[in-house]
């Protein structure tokens, strides 16, 4: 969240009324009180009072409208005023965190803690975007360091019980979200935590009444409503009520949509439609001849684990990190830069398929240089670059990395239709496309038609493992999977749950890995009914997948 504006600024030269407009705004923030003090704030502006306090709290509102591009203006133009700030500047890392823009997020929140080292409200930022960008440990850190400089922070305190979850901490997790909650009975995040722990432990019926509560409170930010009826539906679907979770989830799908839908120019379905059209425009022989790379490949092997959201990536990627030798990546976005260079369109992929080496090779370090950054040493021996949804950039991945070996994963399609649907996914354009069961599942479908062209007319090495068949008969299928990535299997595969809980797994999957093997098969039959709707859309997948 962002920190709410307080504090006295410069006053500046604006009409009459503006002293009196000022002491009404303060005194609203004293009385802790943001949104009506906002309200004066953008009178004033329009007025022509345009000094710190006025930029700033005009900027939180406009944040909390979801228009950042605005927010950042206007923080911006404050940080001209005064550019050591440290509220400023909190502020707009706060900005720039919920616009998704992490790697610019930090630095304005460094730049702040340097300005003002015991400003309590930067470091709990800090500890957000970490939190957002996976580091949960680093995250658990800046929590800390929030809670040392203001003891009675309640979003602090929720914080760490929220990251303490992520993490395995069941009794941490409700030590610090019970001591959010004396704070603030209505912490959204607190409340989450603890229900989420409360579902975990068969404590369902009072994790639904805990969140039906904060629900009816009302005045939660859109994130965090969204989270609560997510929550409500695996709290309803716990207490063996599918189908008023299902509700819960539609109307978190809705929020979900409401919330974010305008800040994503086109649906990404269309994307993935693009691509496989120009795709098919192309041959086989179009893509025969590899290019071959100026430079040496930087490991030994090289592979990219793909499929689906919820299809048993998460869980291969720590199988595949447990072996000697193997580093692993979850999710990071190492083929942006290559990706905005050749998108999925027409034009970028033909471009793509007549690129030579000087077109590819600068792509190609690009890459490299994102693996680097995310803390995998190079050279090495074997390296999996896990993003499921990186399936889309198949035509990419075979053209710049002619080597790579792809390990493909495939589930029951209700499973993974159902789970992307309910699932709690930090917004992206993607993950727009899951907030009803039939955008799921035509997403679902387009893709897997971009797979399967993928697969009939790019020169890829590829190796499919099933979900089912991984769970059933682990040492079998692991092993396979291991022989095709040329690594030795050991039975220390087995204790991948360990390795996820000392790596750290900042996907949806994390609650789950941290089970270890268990069958998560078959969920999709509580909500047949739901899903007959889409199982035409679903059908041909099923069929494909031997699903039935």
């Amino acid at each position: 969240m962002l920190p709410r504006p307080r504090g006295r600024q410069r006053k500046a030269t604006v009409p009459i009324d503006a002293a009196a407009s000022r002491a009404a705004i303060e005194g609203l923030l004293a009385r802790g009180e943001p949104a009506r003090a906002a309200t004066l704030a953008e009178a004033l502006l329009a007025a022509g009072g345009r000094d710190g306090l006025v930029l700033r709290l005009t900027a939180w509102a406009r944040l909390e409208k979801g228009d950042f591009d605005a927010a950042l203006a206007l923080l911006d133009e404050a940080l001209v005023q005064t550019p050591a700030d440290a509220l400023v500047l909190t502020a707009r890392g706060a900005t720039l965190r919920r616009a998704g823009r992490l790697s610019a997020a930090l630095p304005a929140l460094d730049h702040a803690i340097a300005v003002a080292p015991s400003h309590a409200d930067a470091w709990l930022e800090r500890a957000y975007a970490f939190e957002a960008g996976g580091a949960l440990e680093a995250a658990a850190e800046n929590y800390h360091r929030a809670l040392k400089l203001d003891s009675r922070s309640a979003a602090a305190h929720a914080g760490f019980a929220a990251t303490a979850r992520l993490l395995g901490y069941p009794a941490a997790t409700r030590r610090f979200a019970g001591l959010a909650l004396a704070l603030d009975a209505h912490d959204a995040v607190a409340t989450c935590a603890l229900a989420a722990v409360d579902i975990a432990e068969g404590n369902a019926p009072v994790a639904a009444a805990a969140l039906d509560a904060l629900l009816a409170h009302g005045g939660l930010s859109a994130q965090n409503r969204i989270a609560a009826l997510r929550l409500l539906g695996d709290a309803r679907d716990k207490a063996g009520n599918p189908a008023g979770a299902f509700a819960a989830y539609c109307e978190a799908g809705a929020a979900f949509d409401d919330a974010y839908a305008r800040h994503f120019a086109q649906p990404h379905r269309l994307l993935v439609a693009a691509t496989d059209a120009a795709l098919a425009a192309t041959t086989r022989s179009t893509w025969a001849t590899p290019v071959a790379a100026a430079d040496p490949l930087p490991v030994r092997v090289h592979a990219f684990l793909l499929g689906y959201p919820r299809s048993g990536t998460t869980l291969v990627e720590n199988i595949l990190a447990t072996a000697p030798g193997v580093a692993a990546i979850e999710e990071r976005p190492t083929l942006h830069a290559a990706a905005v260079a050749f998108p999925g369109d027409a034009d970028g992929i033909a471009r793509l398929a007549a690129a030579d080496a000087a077109m590819l090779d600068p792509q190609r370090r690009a890459y490299w240089a994102k693996v680097s950054e995310c803390g995998i040493d190079l050279p090495g021996d074997v390296f999996v670059d896990m993003d499921p949804l990186a399936s889309v950039r198949l035509p990419l991945i075979a053209r710049l990395f002619p080597q790579a070996r792809v390990v493909l994963m495939r589930r029951d399609p209700r499973d993974v239709v159902l789970s992307c649907f309910r699932t709690n996914f930090a917004p992206n354009a993607a993950v727009l496309e899951f907030t009803s069961l039939e955008r799921t599942a035509r997403h679902y479908a387009a893709t897997m038609q971009l797979i399967d062209h993928s697969l009939d007319t790019l020169p890829l090495t590829v190796h499919e493992t099933r979900y089912e068949a991984l769970v059933a008969d682990f040492d079998r299928v692991s092993r396979d999977l291991c022989a095709f990535l040329d690594i030795p299997w050991i039975p220390a595969l087995r204790d991948f749950a360990d390795t996820a809980a000392r790596r750290g797994v900042s996907t949806a999957s994390v609650t789950q890995v941290r089970k270890g093997l268990y069958n998560g098969s078959g969920q999709w039959l509580r909500y047949a009914a739901q899903l007959a709707e889409v199982e035409p859309i679903l059908r041909p997948w099923i069929a494909r997948f031997g699903a039935d």
